[in-house]
């Protein structure tokens, strides 16, 4: 693919993820969670320039500290999320304040590597910032998918503390 169209994929699946994750969503048990990190990973690996074939080692380092980043951003993303059960026993998600705080310091830091890999003449191409975006989904719905799991199921009260969206709004 060329630069553009990764551009473009790459602006499109933040808008999708920001957009819901800033609404309240139901999660469901299905085991899709991983098929939108697993396309961006192969994406990303298909195309040239994941590694700068100039700084080779450097390039693979900036790369590895960079996918290190993405994981801690994605788990850090998956643990601040807000989970709780309706008294259905449908289980929803939120995004929280410290979601947008773990979201910021992630795209500092991945701003900050990227700054010094040009410092360092070390070429990041759009497959770099693909595998990353990559490895932080598939961290968020790895974290999701296993707090979920923890959850027991609702009968009719609140879940670890935390009530249902209706039991709030009824209360604010």
């Amino acid at each position: 693919m060329s630069g553009l169209v990764n551009v473009l994929v790459i602006g499109a699946v933040i808008a999708v993820v920001v957009v819901r994750q800033c609404s309240a969503r139901q999660i469901t048990d299905d085991r899709r969670w991983w098929v939108l990190p697993g396309v961006l990973l192969v994406l990303s690996v298909r195309e040239s320039g994941l590694v700068d074939p100039r700084h080779t080692a450097l390039s693979m380092a900036v790369l590895g500290v960079e996918l290190a980043v993405g994981l801690v951003t994605g788990a850090g993303w998956g643990w601040t999320t807000r989970l709780w059960r309706e008294s259905d026993g449908s289980l929803w998600s939120k995004g929280t304040r410290a979601t947008v705080f773990v979201w910021t310091g992630g795209l500092a830091l991945r701003a900050a590597l990227y700054g010094a890999a040009a410092l360092m003449g070390i070429h990041q191409g759009t497959a770099a910032l693909l595998s990353a975006l990559a490895v932080t989904l598939a961290a968020r719905g790895g974290v999701l998918m296993w707090r979920a799991r923890q959850m027991g199921p609702a009968y009719g009260g609140s879940v670890g503390g935390m009530m249902g969206r209706s039991a709030w709004k009824d209360r604010v």
